[in-house]
């Protein structure tokens, strides 16, 4: 019993310095995220966020410009062997940062999304999450961009929208 007792208090101290530590490491952690070279690190950065930025820097990773259908980009960094459902998740990720830090959170429907539009890089749409990014030519600081496009439920795959009358029925002599 007695050496029960005595692993209490150590298990306490070990906890109290693990939580000393990681507010330390918080602390160094917003220090540099401050400093203006470390500008392209997200704010609440993964390790998998990091090791990017490092094979970023090293060559193995590539940065892809990402155009919206507003005219606006943004960047995302993915490793060179990344496939297309990687540059999505990607994106997923850098518009959650980008909305936190303007307005909060805020849902957005990423299934609507992908449902309704498609990743492009010259004119090409990246429909296969499977495919490799390099095998559609993109590269370092290449544009993909959003296009509308509607996945058709038969073949699931894209296919350019349609306008449907609304009266497309009562044309029909009957």
């Amino acid at each position: 019993m007695d050496s029960v007792g005595s692993t209490k208090p150590d298990e306490v101290a070990a906890y109290q310095s693990s939580e000393a530590k990681q507010a330390k490491l918080q602390s160094m952690l917003a220090a540099l995220l401050d400093d203006p070279i470390l500008a392209d690190v997200p704010r609440k950065p993964s390790l998998g966020d990091v090791d990017t930025l490092i094979n970023l820097e090293l060559g193995s990773a590539m940065r892809v410009i990402v155009v919206k259908l507003d005219d606006t980009s943004f960047d995302v960094p993915v490793l060179n062997t990344a496939t297309v459902k990687d540059l999505k998740l990607a994106i997923k990720k850098k518009i959650s940062e980008i909305e936190q830090g303007q307005m909060g959170y805020r849902h957005i429907s990423w299934k609507y999304i992908w449902e309704n539009y498609c990743l492009t890089y010259q004119n090409e749409k990246l429909t296969d999450d499977n495919s490799a990014l390099s095998s559609h030519g993109v590269r370092n600081n290449s544009k993909v961009c959003f296009s509308p496009h509607v996945m058709s439920r038969v073949h699931q795959k894209h296919s350019r929208r349609r306008k449907h009358r609304f009266f497309h029925g009562l044309s029909r002599k009957l």
